[in-house]
């Protein structure tokens, strides 16, 4: 099983508003950079998606260790999920889970890769978490530059 690292972040300029995501794979010390963006969504939104679509990529079961600056993204995936799977999709406090579908599919993704969930302290000077902020909002440039948002 190959062993990867994946650092991921998420950025929303308003919360809802514009929104991107950023993420490294580095495979073998070598990285491979994603961004993306979306026109009307939350900051949480993107950093489940930041995460989703780097594992994505990953063709088959790997060894992964996955950081973001996002205490929603590593306690959903560590703390909370078991629970919500088990009580239906519901939380503590008998709501329905946000982004059901996202957490969905990263349980999926948690189910193919064996996955340590780390997480970092955001705009501190970790040099990956510190990049993927920086693709994050140059997608939401891109896009807002594009459509005049």
């Amino acid at each position: 099983m190959q062993k990867i690292k994946i650092f991921t972040d998420g950025a929303c300029r308003g919360n809802p508003g514009p929104g991107g995501y950023g993420s490294i794979i580095r495979i073998q010390g070598k990285d491979k950079e994603l961004r993306g963006s979306a026109k009307n969504t939350t900051n949480n939104i993107m950093e489940l998606t930041a995460a989703v679509v780097a594992l994505k990529q990953l063709k088959e079961p790997s060894e992964v260790e996955l950081t973001s600056d996002s205490q929603y993204l590593v306690k959903g995936m560590t703390e909370w999920i078991k629970g919500w799977i088990r009580k239906g999709w519901v939380t503590a406090s008998k709501q329905p889970v946000k982004n059901k579908d996202i957490w969905i599919e990263l349980n999926q993704l948690n189910n193919t890769h064996k996955i340590t969930w780390l997480w970092v302290r955001g705009h501190t000077g970790h040099a990956e978490n510190e990049r993927c902020d920086q693709l994050a909002n140059m997608a939401i440039d891109e896009m807002t530059t594009r459509r005049g948002v």
